[in-house]
């Protein structure tokens, strides 16, 4: 497959990745992304901070001081009576109270209670039921109530109490984590359908119509966006008290400021230690259960509760979808840091759109895009990595292959301009070339692979010299090489370095075929030249090409060879590569000349030197001693 479908595959498994997994979650599965969502919840509620609940509600607390005036716990219902008499007295708007009045108790307690509650505006709380922990919703139900989960049966005040007031379920649906993250606002038996606690009394507190939409609440007409269930999110204001609490002590005490109880909305409930009920939030281990319940009323009333209706869920739907995608497109378009740096920025502003969104009221579901996006990013990344570290590997095969036939520094050349020489260049440069003598015959001798060691063991002292003086090597001819100086660019000791590659081949060579037994080294010789003038460096071949120059500086070098050995030498220089070089003598070497050659194929004469290692008459002499 081409890359680009490689790519529309990986793009198009990844939208069916993130699709199966939002459609799971939806479906009930994947509970263990409940418990993740938690989690994050917890954190953008911490991150959102400690906020300012609208002024509405007041918390009537049965506390350890109320416990401990009483010495019992359930409050005696004579006692609760009193405590809801005052309230009533104080004029409020609703007085809810979050206890379950089920069962009986003193007859004139009970007498006197029920008596209290014809005074004024009630609601009481009732409990749901579940045959089993799952509440599962049942089997073929239709219809927008069809998603409420089915209980087996209400647990009701008693007649006594019911008849005065309204009654709400106070059931709160607390996740995987134990936080209460949402409330129900309708609940149902087989033939029943009730609503919730907040629900009744915010109905009762505002004194507006309930209607039940299918993917939503009216109250009046305000919406209340509620989840797929009917469930209302809630976003906890703070740590416990946050909402206004005062203990049910300060009424026996006669202390209980009127303020806190006109017009309001007042919510009596247990908050006493192992009496009441407790959940964990983002800000309190243990928040009283009456707490949870004041924060959904507050939501339903103020209408500042947070959005997680079914337009979030198609938000949340198209970022467990797109979100992914966009992802491996951004490393698949920029396999490298610039494409991981990319989509590292796009998760960050992901993060913060949805810590931002539900700072700003509208829940975005956190886990599901994650679990969406992590698993084909890691893939993808690793996937890339590897044919990254494989295509690594072979783009270090074939800079070693290069290296092999090109000089490092026309190898890093050739890396940063692909194009280098394309179109011939004229420039000069210094030119030496190396030659065996007495190969061939040898070649007729000696066992194939013996001489395959022979030549390659003269071929790594040519490549040591060329590499050492900074020269290219433009091609090994059997047994001889050239060795060009001015590439990829022209320097000012070109000539310079030729010279010294020069006189390092001579030594080099000299030396590896005197180290030969004599059987073998007794036919070897070399030679070689050296000149310096103008060349045409190019390109060679169509599928196959070479770096090469040609001219007639490359000619005469070439040339020289000849000239060496017609003057029993083994090392020619031309003095216009002298001159450039400008050599002043030769310490370690004997320098003879000059001599004007005849070059074959050439008309004119050459001015050559010949230089010799510490041998004859005239060691050490100078360039211009010779010519004198």
């Amino acid at each position: 497959m081409t890359r680009r479908v490689q790519i529309l595959v990986a793009l198009a498994l990844t939208a069916l990745w993130g699709a199966g997994i939002f459609a799971a979650h939806a479906g009930g599965h994947l509970r263990f992304l409940d418990r993740l969502e938690a989690t994050l919840t917890d954190w953008r509620t911490q991150v959102r901070g400690v906020q300012r609940p609208p002024d509405l509600v007041t918390i009537v607390a049965i506390d350890d001081t109320v416990v401990k005036r009483g010495g019992s716990y359930p409050l005696p219902r004579a006692d609760l009576a009193r405590v809801v008499d005052t309230i009533v007295q104080f004029k409020p708007k609703v007085v809810a109270i979050d206890l379950l009045l089920v069962d009986r108790s003193a007859a004139i307690g009970d007498a006197t209670l029920a008596n209290t509650l014809a005074t004024g505006p009630m609601v009481l709380a009732a409990a749901a039921i579940f045959p089993s922990a799952s509440e599962n919703v049942a089997p073929g139900s239709a219809g927008p109530l069809a998603v409420l989960p089915q209980a087996e049966r209400f647990l009701l005040p008693l007649p006594a109490f019911a008849d005065h007031a309204e009654v709400g379920i106070v059931n709160v649906a607390t996740g995987q984590s134990g936080s209460p993250l949402s409330v129900p606002m309708l609940f149902r038996t087989r033939d029943k359908v009730e609503l919730s606690f907040p629900l009744r009394v915010a109905t009762r507190a505002l004194d507006k119509p309930l209607t039940i939409a299918p993917d939503h609440l009216m109250l009046g007409d305000r919406a209340v966006p509620t989840d797929t269930d009917f469930a209302l999110p809630i976003t906890y204001y703070g740590p416990r008290r946050t909402i206004r609490t005062v203990s049910a002590q300060s009424i026996f005490d006669g202390t209980l400021n009127r303020a806190a109880i006109e017009n309001r909305i007042v919510v009596i409930g247990a908050s006493v230690a192992g009496g009441g009920d407790f959940y964990p939030t983002p800000f309190d281990s243990l928040m009283p259960g009456v707490e949870v319940v004041s924060t959904a009323i507050t939501h339903l009333v103020s209408g500042d509760g947070i959005v997680r209706d079914h337009r979030v869920h198609i938000a949340d739907a198209l970022a467990a979808i797109l979100l992914p995608m966009l992802l491996v497109g951004l490393l698949a378009w920029r396999r490298s840091a610039l494409g991981i740096m990319a989509a590292a920025a796009v998760m960050i502003a992901w993060a913060g759109l949805n810590a931002f969104a539900f700072t700003h009221g509208v829940w975005l579901n956190a886990a599901t895009t994650l679990a969406a996006a992590v698993p084909p990013v890691a893939i993808f990344a690793g996937v890339q990595l590897w044919a990254g570290g494989r295509r690594t590997q072979y783009l270090a095969a074939k800079s070693r292959s290069l290296a092999q036939f090109q000089a490092p520094a026309v190898q890093e050349w050739l890396a940063r301009d692909p194009n280098f020489l394309s179109k011939p260049v004229r420039q000069d440069a210094a030119i030496v070339f190396i030659d065996l003598s007495g190969f061939t015959s040898l070649s007729e001798q000696i066992d194939p692979d013996a001489l395959q060691e022979i030549l390659q063991a003269f071929h790594a002292r040519i490549d040591k010299a060329a590499v050492d003086c900074g020269g290219m090597i433009t091609g090994f001819l059997g047994d001889g090489a050239m060795i060009l100086f001015g590439l990829p660019a022209a320097m000012p000791d070109d000539a310079a370095r030729a010279l010294k590659c020069a006189i390092d081949l001579h030594r080099g060579v000299e030396h590896w075929i005197a180290s030969l037994p004599s059987a073998i080294g007794g036919q070897l010789g070399f030679k070689i030249g050296a000149h310096f003038g103008e060349i045409v460096a190019s390109r060679l071949g169509e599928s196959h090409q070479h770096i090469t120059a040609t001219g007639d500086t490359v000619n005469v070098a070439s040339r020289l060879m000849e000239v060496a050995v017609q003057n029993d030498a083994r090392l020619t220089l031309s003095n216009t590569l002298l001159d450039t070089a400008d050599f002043h003598g030769a310490p370690d070497g004997v320098l003879s000349g000059p001599l004007l050659a005849q070059v074959r194929g050439r008309s004119g004469v050459v001015t050559v030197w010949f230089w010799r290692d510490h041998s004859g008459p005239g060691q050490g002499a100078t360039k211009a001693e010779m010519i004198d």
